[in-house]
């Protein structure tokens, strides 16, 4: 006969108090991490199609591609950890505002998505939403964890977008940033799908005190 043991769970020493990280905890980060993978391969396989072989066809397949870059990067910005629960839901309605415009975008032109973003640069006012709210996780990883990588992505996403929606970048200039853009979402998606769980989880107290003082003021 044998005994099973169940240990305790770890207890961790916050700014605020002591906190446990549950099973759900770890879920959370881990559905947050995939849902950036989901994002960057579908990003990088997009751009590479753009870059190496641009053709009609391509551009069909660009479509489905951003539909499920979108949705990882919505499961992620669902399930991200920020302390501050004003740009949590900032970035959120970010992502449904851009989301929305690709869905008009989408429905009222025979083009594919991504030739309409590109020939009508003025659409960035409605999908480049999107982008502001994954910028807003690279200013948050880079923030927190001083990644090299989203330290390059947080400038390089805005100057690409603006660059092209005002006309001044050329071509292979752009290309360049794209390129780099996709290498390196690739790279901060991977090194966080090895990064250990707690820290993507944060101080649970001070999630625990801001949340206090919201009930307070009510």
């Amino acid at each position: 006969m044998t005994t099973q043991t169940v240990s305790a769970p770890e207890v961790y020493q916050g700014q605020f108090g002591e906190f446990t990280i549950t099973k759900g905890d770890r879920d959370g980060v881990i559905i947050y991490r995939s849902g950036l993978m989901l994002a960057a391969i579908c990003f990088a396989v997009g751009s590479a199609l753009v870059l190496f072989n641009p053709n009609p066809t391509t551009f069909k397949l660009l479509t489905p591609l951003y539909v499920c870059f979108s949705l990882g990067l919505g499961i992620s910005l669902l399930t991200i950890h920020i302390y501050m629960v004003e740009l949590h839901r900032t970035l959120q309605v970010f992502w449904l505002i851009g989301s929305i415009s690709a869905i008009i975008l989408g429905i009222t032109n025979s083009q594919p998505l991504a030739i309409t973003i590109y020939t009508q640069p003025l659409t960035l006012f409605g999908v480049g939403f999107t982008f502001a709210a994954l910028t807003g996780i690279y200013f948050k990883e880079a923030f927190c964890f001083n990644r090299l990588e989203t330290k390059l992505l947080t400038p390089i996403v805005p100057l690409l977008l603006l660059g092209h929606l005002v006309g001044i970048l050329p071509i292979q200039l752009e290309q360049i940033l794209l390129g780099t853009w996709a290498i390196l979402f690739v790279v901060f998606a991977m090194r966080k799908a090895v990064q250990a769980i707690p820290p993507d989880i944060g101080d649970k107290s001070v999630f625990a005190y801001l949340k206090s003082k919201r009930s307070a003021k009510v």
